[in-house]
């Protein structure tokens, strides 16, 4: 197995935090984030939270949540989000201003009631993307993971989260980072058969 995190060396390794990209290293083979994209949504002692936005499903947003299919971002199907409580749903937005049924996170993040209108967060809202289950640590847990190469920490894009071409997302992350930590963009699938 290639060693991923001494290929790095060299480049900054940024902390943790709210609004972060985890970033998963050729090395981590765990089904669940194998060559994902994790957006950090909650940081701190207690553990890290956050969703998987590089996993569409192949079920339509409209056969879990009617009201909400037509106003989701393309492609309008559910995201898997990450392994824990699979049956919930989470909805993270854009701002685009502001009202009731919507909790600002990052930036223009924010995450959405789904109890709430429609009609009403559209109104402050211009993007959407619906998630079922998260991905979640618990204290001490992703800093052993970063510890042993699992993952990368990298500043995100606003665009990430929407991605219209999430199949990409885990290389285009890769390619505008740095050298050489760039070049992991365009590691082999399965390296045995190289």
């Amino acid at each position: 197995m290639a060693d991923d995190a001494g290929f790095a060396t060299g480049w900054r390794s940024l902390e943790p935090r709210a609004g972060r990209l985890l970033v998963a290293a050729p090395r981590l083979q765990d089904p669940s984030f194998r060559r994902s994209v994790v957006y950090l949504l909650d940081h701190d002692d207690g553990g890290s939270f956050g969703v998987v936005i590089n996993r569409p499903t192949h079920t339509p947003v409209g056969q879990v949540l009617p009201d909400w299919h037509e106003v989701v971002s393309e492609p309008s199907v559910v995201y898997s989000g990450g392994p824990v409580q699979p049956d919930g749903a989470l909805c993270l937005g854009r701002l685009s201003g502001s009202g009731s049924g919507v909790r600002p996170l990052v930036g223009e993040l924010c995450t959405v009631d789904l109890e709430s209108e429609v009609g009403q967060i559209t109104t402050i809202t211009n993007r959407l993307r619906v998630f079922a289950g998260h991905s979640g640590w618990a204290a001490g847990q992703l800093s052993a993971e970063l510890a042993e190469g699992a993952w990368f920490v990298l500043d995100a894009l606003s665009e990430d989260v929407f991605s219209q071409t999430p199949s990409q997302l885990w290389a285009r992350v890769l390619r505008r980072q740095p050298m050489p930590l760039r070049l992991l963009a365009n590691y082999p699938d399965n390296p045995s058969a190289n």
